[in-house]
């Protein structure tokens, strides 16, 4: 894959060079890293239309040629995985250890998407339930839905691309991807590695690459049965405007929030802390940006989390040890600076961070947070977390709660009631106990509440997402 010099655009098997190229430059030293083309409209078009033609074939196609498909992908991925890792580092300037990581999780949520297909099945129902009904073979099956449209973010370039595209073709249907442009070499290489495996169901995949007009055309569109999207609420607002009469799966953003009680072990939770809030720069949905703490052990746990914080190197993308590299551009610099200025103005203290490190914005810990800062209502997306503190658990949980956000919340404790009622009284998608809200793994269902988005991904939920059920009945 080392001789590939260029993204191109290309439909299925197809590939086509375009007049009109886009250059990626790298968020951390500026040199072009990447090339694609600059698709429209009609290029969308064009690929959902191959793809209606395609679902035909993928439908039909035996489950053990899919999962053949798959498995050979998750072997050039290993193969390949250096390669992966590099070009995740220059285009969205994730350190190399975590884009290492990056690759190894993407082969993962293939194999697990394998792995359920063996499970998608339906069940009997017994007709003769009610004096109404009479004795048949009634059951229910799965069917591919046809075709899958998918727009993806920056922040995880290849495994949220993998969580979309894998469960969708391996259940049988055909894809359109609009990847981000922030990353479309990596989108190219990955959706390279599925096209041209020996087992690939011809034209099932195709990639447009574009801005809102490319979007707008696979969203309107009569074509797709499902658009599955990761990004901004904003944006998943105008979706669901445009999609008319079909599945949106929606995964948007968050504001995670935590809670450290005084039972706490609290060196361990600061660690883990500092951790989730400033992993990839801050740029994940479910990134720590709301840490309550226990009014009694607030100055403990504020010089514990500063002190993690001063420990995270910052620095080269390309360095084993960096734990942080820039954020995505300088819209994202500006504006993260412009929060910390913000909350600062309102009182809040910086204790950690606050001044760019070799031009990086740094991880940045604020103290003294009050509720009445815009910083702790609205998702920031960068190296920033604030502390407030909180008398008890129920004036923490009260204000987690008062979000418009609800992706996922944990809490550090070792109180067995307290752990209990946070589980039942947190509202959201997902809650951990005694680490951060940060950690997920592949194989479980992931998705919010409320502004946060609608529908679940992880392979068994997307499957069920990329599937419709026929109900059948033999008299």
């Amino acid at each position: 894959m080392s001789n590939i010099a260029q993204a191109k655009i290309f439909f299925g098997s197809h590939e086509e060079n375009k007049i009109q190229q886009q250059e990626r430059t790298s968020p951390f030293d500026g040199s072009v890293v990447s090339i694609a083309p600059l698709c429209d409209a009609e290029d969308a078009k064009k690929a959902l239309s191959i793809a209606k033609e395609a679902a035909k074939v993928a439908a039909k196609t035996d489950l053990s040629q899919r999962i053949l498909w798959l498995e050979d992908v998750v072997n050039k991925l290993q193969e390949y995985r250096e390669e992966f890792a590099i070009m995740l580092s220059k285009e969205v300037a994730k350190p190399i250890t975590f884009s290492r990581i990056e690759v190894d999780r993407c082969a993962e949520t293939i194999k697990l998407t394998a792995l359920e297909l063996a499970n998608m099945g339906g069940e009997t129902i017994p007709t003769d339930i009610m004096p109404s009904g009479k004795k048949t073979l009634a059951y229910y099956k799965r069917e591919p839905v046809g075709v899958v449209a998918c727009i993806t973010p920056f922040n995880f370039p290849l495994n949220l691309v993998t969580h979309k595209i894998a469960p969708a073709l391996g259940a049988g249907n055909a894809v359109v991807l609009k990847p981000t442009p922030e990353a479309p070499m990596t989108a190219y290489m990955l959706a390279k590695l599925f096209i041209t495996s020996e087992y690939a169901v011809k034209d099932a995949l195709s990639v447009v690459y574009g801005d809102a007009e490319v979007g707008s055309a696979l969203v309107q569109s009569d074509i797709p049965r499902v658009i599955s999207f990761t990004g901004s609420v904003p944006v998943g607002n105008i979706i669901t405007k445009q999609a008319g009469i079909k599945k949106v799966s929606l995964e948007l953003g968050g504001n995670a929030a935590t809670y450290i009680d005084k039972s706490a072990d609290l060196a361990l939770a600061a660690k883990r802390c500092a951790f989730g809030a400033f992993v990839n720069s801050g740029q994940v949905c479910i990134s720590l940006q709301r840490i309550y703490v226990n009014v009694e052990v607030y100055e403990v746990f504020a010089g514990f989390m500063a002190e993690e914080t001063k420990k995270l190197k910052v620095g080269s993308p390309y360095e084993e040890d960096t734990f942080m590299g820039p954020l995505i551009d300088d819209e994202a610099n500006k504006r993260a600076n412009a929060w910390v200025a913000s909350a600062q103005e309102e009182g809040a203290k910086v204790i950690a961070g606050g001044e760019a490190v070799e031009g990086i914005f740094p991880p940045t810990v604020m103290a003294d947070v009050t509720d009445e800062m815009k910083i702790i209502c609205e998702e920031v997306f960068a190296p920033v977390v604030s502390l407030v503190s909180v008398p008890d658990y129920d004036t923490a949980i009260e204000k987690m709660n008062d979000s418009p956000f609800g992706l996922q919340f944990s809490i550090f404790t070792n109180d067995l009631k307290q752990t209990r009622s946070f589980i039942e009284d947190a509202q959201c998608g997902g809650v951990v106990i005694n680490d951060i809200p940060t950690l997920r793994f592949d194989v479980q269902p992931y998705g919010g509440s409320k502004l946060s988005g609608v529908g679940r991904e992880g392979p068994k939920w997307a499957l069920e997402e990329f599937t419709e059920i026929k109900s059948v009945v033999i008299c």
